[in-house]
């Protein structure tokens, strides 16, 4: 009897065991359905930018941006002012390795081609660029804009002085100015990074329809999506 007792506790012990167990394994969760990743490609961490344009530094909706002279990928100094007849300038602050820079180099290469001869040509500039890095070298960005035949200026901002001026977050981080180099528009370029077929929105397009119409972007700001600017100070 009493060995009968021991062997029913025994069993009831093995089943309670398996039963926790069980109930354990579903409650975990298993890899995104259809391979779809949640987050961005190759990382953990939340691509949106979390400031507010309050808590922004840099120019705000309104401010005149100072001209620049930085390195073009071709070797020679630009500035704002050698876009002649501008009627403004989707000023881009990108690079070479992010993934999302990577996603939106097509749909630059198209905003520029369709835009530019309306006057509003893309200014691409990598605040990331640095002579330790091989994969952000002033070299890297020469060799990718002539693998994606970039046809927009790719400027260096080596010693990291313009995009302080900005207060760009995240590559890629548009500021749209107008002819008179004020602010009209700050943000992402568009409402899907992932896949450009499934875009609804199309946040910098939206904001130079509006300015050729004599009116103001709305909305004004979106929060940028893409990898946190490689700040060396």
């Amino acid at each position: 009897m009493k060995k009968s007792n021991l062997f029913l506790l025994a069993a009831l012990l093995v089943f309670s065991l398996l039963t926790s167990m069980n109930v354990t394994a579903q409650d975990r969760k298993g890899p995104p359905e259809n391979g779809e990743r949640k987050g961005p490609p190759g990382g953990g961490h939340n691509p949106e930018q979390t400031e507010t344009l309050s808590e922004m530094k840099g120019y705000k909706i309104g401010d005149k941006a100072t001209d620049f002279e930085l390195k073009n990928v071709d070797g020679t100094l630009f500035s704002l002012s050698d876009i002649k007849n501008a009627k403004g300038y989707i000023v881009v602050f990108t690079c070479n390795e992010c993934p999302f820079a990577k996603m939106y180099e097509d749909r630059l290469i198209s905003l520029h081609k369709e835009y530019a001869p309306k006057g509003y040509s893309v200014v691409a500039i990598n605040p990331n660029v640095s002579a330790t890095n091989d994969r952000e070298s002033f070299e890297a960005m020469q060799k990718r804009a002539k693998e994606k035949n970039f046809p927009f200026v790719y400027l260096a901002d080596t010693d990291q002085k313009i995009v302080p001026q900005y207060g760009a977050l995240r590559t890629p981080h548009v500021f749209l100015l107008d002819a008179q180099l004020k602010v009209q528009y700050i943000g992402t370029i568009d409402d899907n990074a992932k896949n450009a077929k499934d875009v609804k929105v199309t946040y910098v397009e939206n904001a130079i329809r509006a300015l050729e119409h004599g009116e103001k972007p709305n909305p004004n700001f979106t929060k940028s999506i893409g990898c946190p600017v490689k700040f060396s100070k």
